[in-house]
């Protein structure tokens, strides 16, 4: 392969070109998995029987009543399995359970004819349960020692030598909530079985091949005996990592034991009863600082809740840990991590992937100790910032450590932060019932799996003879753009226009052994065994070529759809042509492509290595304004400057930074997540099950003035033409919002006292948040700082209850 950074003249990559499936998109007319079984009227559709209780076992099951709804075909239970009931990887997620885990499980399935007489079969199908007790909460699980998995320990030299010789020492605690991934298509899968007995799954999913080896495996098959095809995603944002594989199971079952296609597509509070969230955490934490307020030392625990199952809640912890660290160099640091074991759905990825709920600590420590450090929270952040040969607390050396304070210079300069300062100060002199604040904070993210075999990928390209070309990538398209940004690579790597690039369906029986499309990894990986494939067809046609222009092959070139050598002016051949010259002579006109990250190595069981390929960089500034009667606030501004490397395609990368950020607002001041912790009939059930009672960022809530700019001269060697990847790193410019938010809180008061602001900060957070202000506001500043030296983030009156 060539230098896989490298760009030749006029490259396709790093034009600004509109989404592959734009126009399918805003006509309606792209198909998603749920569209096609209207063009199959044999279907049976598939009900989830939902257990009424959050902790119970199954004494009774009874399908016999079901039977006789008219329109009911079968009811799917464990013994109808052929293989391993179980839908996940760790052997603890029964496909169809004994024991309720949580409040709405699936117990069995109901095929009907239709919709409707799958439901009222589910309706008639007779169980009986036998309630136990359950744990809910981050705090009953923590007091009971409900754990489960690995406890993981990240460190570095001395952190309690250090906290105890540390200037300024403080302590403190946060819990946070979680977050729905709410993509606008459910979980969907389609399952027939062909006449040569292939078991086909058309799945909404992010991980085609672990879909297929879940479906093999419920199905007592071996993994060629099942394809999967991922047409495309309505959203996935981790959701649709290892959620869909059990749904796929479901409807592979019944159309093995129907011999008739099943469709299987979640509702929305299906879906959202059924399916896992973004981790809430537990943090408790000790900070040492010196003289300069330079962190010293950093010890802390971080829980999260992993719900009923493990699913993948190692691996978010273990990038939560290490992610803690943010973008500051702390010399001394120790932090454990657990897994809480709860009555709720088995929480897995989202967006972010542990990230933002270990940046979450750091950058909630650093705004909370500001104030009584004597500092502004933005000179406190760039104080500690990493710096050129400092490496991170798990071992990797931080390379380009000097872009984060480019990236800060340039965005206090590009978003004017000092005149703006003034301007705030003299509105809230002005405003004695509004305040607003600014605020900055930076991002500092790990580009690549954790578990550093998934750090591969194929592709199969095809050259036609009439020069068009069709690519298969192991990536899906969630509507993130990879499929354009593969078209701009292959057409990059073959030198064509753009336009005789397709890209087909994402399947298991084209690219094999696929890693999920997530860890922001999808360009990354895919773009390289793309380039790889198109380069050895490429190859293959120069000795063509030379052989015409009568030059060596390394002397030829191609661009823009037409061959030709160095320096050559007068004589080319066009691509078409070459193709077609090159079928005549029989070569070879498809390539199977693979790239592997290199320089990776992690030890999983030290927390110790490189897991990560390079750093994605970033900083926001976010202006807002908070109503001292209500709460309510409004994002007036916010300027992003992102480091994207050379951007492969930077329209959809400014989509990605935008979605992102607003997606990361949702979670830190919106977004609710609700469970009933009563002790009554209904605990344990899920409050929040529509767009109606959760709440999502709209419109309404994105900044009224909103500024992204991608960090120049930026190229990242060793990855796909200098780029970066964008999927997941801007979600965590978002925390730009809630420390706004703080700050403006902080204005109700003289100043210099810790705020402590709960997350999500709801309008209904930041009220109380500025009544305590206020109620304090009397208080001398060292009165303040001694009355709470240790407290948290107010869960009584703000948080999710329990959390």
């Amino acid at each position: 392969m060539k230098s896989l950074a490298d760009r030749p003249v006029s490259p396709v990559v790093g034009l600004e070109v509109a989404h592959e499936s734009a126009t399918l998109h805003v006509t309606g007319a792209a198909l998603y998995t749920d569209d096609l079984p209207a063009r199959n009227r044999s279907v049976l559709h598939a009900w989830p029987v939902q257990a009424p209780h959050t902790h119970a076992r199954v004494v009774s099951l009874d399908g016999t009543p079901a039977l006789r709804v008219p329109g009911v075909v079968r009811v799917l239970t464990a013994a109808d399995v052929p293989g391993l009931n179980d839908s996940g990887t760790k052997g603890d997620e029964p496909l169809f359970p004994a024991e309720v885990m949580f409040h709405g499980q699936a117990v069995c399935w109901v095929l009907g004819e239709t919709l409707e007489s799958a439901r009222l079969g589910a309706g008639a199908v007779q169980v009986g349960y036998e309630p136990l007790p359950s744990l809910l909460t981050l705090t009953e699980a923590i007091e009971a020692g409900s754990f489960q998995g690995h406890q993981p320990t990240v460190s570095r030299g001395d952190a309690d030598a250090a906290l105890g010789s540390a200037a300024h020492r403080f302590a403190g605690e946060i819990e946070f909530g979680g977050q729905e991934h709410f993509y606008l298509e459910t979980q969907a899968s389609l399952a027939y079985v062909d006449e040569g007995g292939q078991v086909f799954v058309q799945c909404s999913t992010q991980h085609p091949s672990e879909t297929q080896e879940i479906v093999a495996q419920v199905l007592g098959l071996r993994s060629h005996e099942v394809t999967v095809q991922c047409l495309r995603m309505g959203g996935g944002f981790g959701g649709k990592e290892m959620q869909p594989h059990g749904f796929a199971a479901i409807a592979a079952l019944g159309a093995v034991l129907t011999g008739r296609p099943v469709r299987l597509r979640l509702n929305r509070s299906q879906d959202i009863t059924l399916t896992g969230k973004r981790h809430p955490f537990h943090a408790r934490w000790e900070a040492g600082f010196d003289e300069d307020g330079r962190l010293q030392a950093l010890k802390a625990v971080l829980t999260s809740d992993g719900g009923w199952s493990l699913d993948l809640s190692e691996p978010v912890l273990a990038r939560a840990l290490c992610h803690v660290d943010n973008a500051y160099w702390i010399p001394n640091v120790r932090i454990d991590g657990r897994i809480a074991r709860t009555h709720k759905t088995s929480q897995t990825a989202f967006r972010g992937f542990g990230g933002p709920q270990g940046m979450l600590v750091i950058e909630d420590l650093l705004g909370r100790c500001a104030p009584r450090l004597g500092l502004d929270p933005a000179e406190l952040r760039r104080r500690n910032f990493y710096r050129p040969g400092q490496a991170t607390p798990y071992g990797q050396p931080v390379r380009h450590a000097e872009r984060l304070h480019t990236i800060w210079r340039q965005l206090f300069e590009r978003a004017d932060v000092e005149h703006r300062r003034e301007q705030i100060a003299a509105f809230n002199a002005a405003h004695p019932h509004t305040r607003r604040a600014l605020a900055a904070t930076p991002v500092k993210f790990g580009i690549s799996f954790n578990l550093t075999a998934f750090n591969q990928a194929g592709a199969l390209v095809h050259v036609y003879k009439d020069g068009s070309v069709l690519v298969n990538h192991g990536g899906t398209e969630m509507g993130q753009g990879l499929h354009t940004k593969m078209r701009q690579v292959a057409a990059t790597a073959l030198g064509v226009p753009l336009d005789v690039i397709r890209l087909a369906p994402t399947r298991t029986d084209k690219v094999p052994n696929t890693s999920a499309t997530a860890a922001s990894s999808g360009a990354d990986l895919n773009g390289g065994a793309v380039k790889d494939a198109c380069e050895q067809i490429s190859a293959r046609l120069a000795e063509v070529a030379a052989r015409r222009l009568n030059i060596h092959p390394d002397d030829v070139r191609f661009a823009n759809g037409t061959v030709t050598g160095i320096g050559f002016h007068d004589r080319d051949i066009a691509f078409a042509d070459l193709v077609h010259d090159a079928y005549f002579q029989r070569v070879p006109l498809w390539a199977a492509g693979y790239y592997r990250t290199e320089g990776l190595h992690w030890d999983g069981a030290r927390m110790q290595g490189e897991p990560f390929k390079y750093f994605s960089y970033g900083a926001a500034v976010s202006e807002v304004e908070v109503d001292g009667f209500s709460g309510a606030y409004r994002l007036l501004r916010t300027d992003i400057i992102h480091d994207v490397g050379d951007s492969l395609s930077p329209l959809i990368d400014r989509g990605q930074i935008e979605g992102g950020f607003v997606q990361g607002t949702g979670w830190l001041t919106l977004e609710d997540l609700r469970w009933d912790v009563s002790a009554g009939p209904h605990r344990g059930r899920l409050a929040t099950q529509s767009a109606s009672t959760y709440k999502l960022p709209s419109f309404s809530e994105m900044p009224e003035e909103f500024n992204v700019h991608l960090f120049e001269q930026a190229t990242e060697s060793g990855v796909v033409y200098g780029s970066k990847a964008v999927g997941e790193p801007p979600l965590m410019l978002a925390f730009s919002v809630r420390e706004a938010l703080r700050q403006a809180v902080a204005a109700f008061g003289p100043g210099g006292r810790e705020v402590q602001l709960a997350s999500p900060a709801t309008p209904e957070a930041v009220f109380w948040a500025v009544q305590d202000v206020r109620a304090n506001a009397t208080a001398s500043p060292a009165d303040g700082a001694a009355a709470r030296p240790e407290t948290g983030s107010a869960p009584s009156r703000a948080s999710t209850p329990g959390h």
